[in-house]
Parts: structure tokens; sequence; C-alpha cells
């Protein structure tokens, strides 16, 4: 299948694979990796990018956990060498891109929501900061682990309006 694009060769691949995951505050899906890519240039296709994403992984370049992908130290001094052999079209392209996914990482970073059983019961710990310091931590019993990951994931959701209803209730 043809491509049209400026990007064709595995080596460019890889470098653009690096260069977003530089400008990204955090861990990614690699599927938001993937489409990321595509989206910058036609010329990256789904298998081309599945097979330099594993070399990467398995060179050290790129670390893989459970919340995602990083770019690893290595990958970042590598790619601080070479991401000016991308195209400028494509580099200017894809900063433009990352920009909706680079505030909802910092957005997610700021946020913490994690729970534990302890002998007393399950505790969540709620917490979010303003990328200075901590402006609110909360450590609430609950019902159970259910009723915990379902207060982890509205506070997730919707951290900032929660922090404002607190604050107005307490200065009635």
């Amino acid at each position: 299948m043809d491509h049209f694009g400026f990007i064709h060769e595995k080596l460019d691949i890889k470098i653009l694979i690096l260069f977003i995951l530089r400008r990204l505050p955090g861990t990614v899906e690699p599927s938001t990796l993937g489409d990321l890519c595509r989206q910058c240039d036609d010329g990256v296709g789904y298998f081309d990018y599945s097979d330099c994403l594993a070399e990467l992984i398995d060179s050290g370049l790129i670390a893989e956990s459970e919340e995602g992908l990083a770019i690893t130290e290595k990958g970042a001094k590598n790619v601080d060498l070479v991401e000016t052999s991308i195209p400028y079209s494509v580099r200017n392209k894809a900063v433009k891109l990352l920009e909706p996914e680079r505030i909802r990482l910092q957005r997610l970073a700021m946020i913490t929501a994690e729970h534990e059983t302890e002998k007393d019961g399950c505790f969540v710990t709620l917490a979010m900061s303003d990328g200075e310091g901590e402006i609110i931590r909360l450590r609430l019993l609950c019902g159970g682990e259910e009723q915990a990951r379902t207060i982890e994931k509205n506070f997730r959701r919707g951290a900032e309006s929660y922090y404002q209803r607190f604050v107005e209730m307490l200065s009635e």
C-alpha cells in the first residue's frame, strides 16, 4: 500500500514516536500514542508503528508500565540529538496535536485518588495539587472497595469542581 506523507522509514517513525513522548508530561496509552503518530503524518501505518514501538521498548528508549508508555532518560537524550531530522511540518503538526493530550496528562498528574484496606476498614485518599503544592488532601472511610473505586473515579473526573464546592460549603 502506498503511503502519502513525509515519514516512510522505520528510523523516522521511531524518532517521531520519541519526539511525541518527549513532549508529554506523563505516561500515555499505546493506542493514544499510535493515533497521535498516524495523525502527524499519513506515512505512518499501524503495523510499522507497532514494530517500531516494540523495538524502542526492547532497546530501553521507552518504558512500558501498567499506566502506559513513557520515554526513558536514554530515549530523551537520543531524540534531543536527532529530532530535527523529522520534517519541520511534521514536527509543527505534532506539537499542535499534542497540546490537548499534554494538558490532560498535566491535569491527571495533579490529581491523586487511591484506596487501601486496613484493619479498621477501607480508606480512600484524595488529593489535588495546583502544580506548586498540594491544595487539598482528604482521607475518607468507605463502605468497601467498590465504593472506594467509585469515589476515586468521580474525584478524578471532577476534582476541581469538588474542591470548589467543598470550599464554598465550608465558607458559608
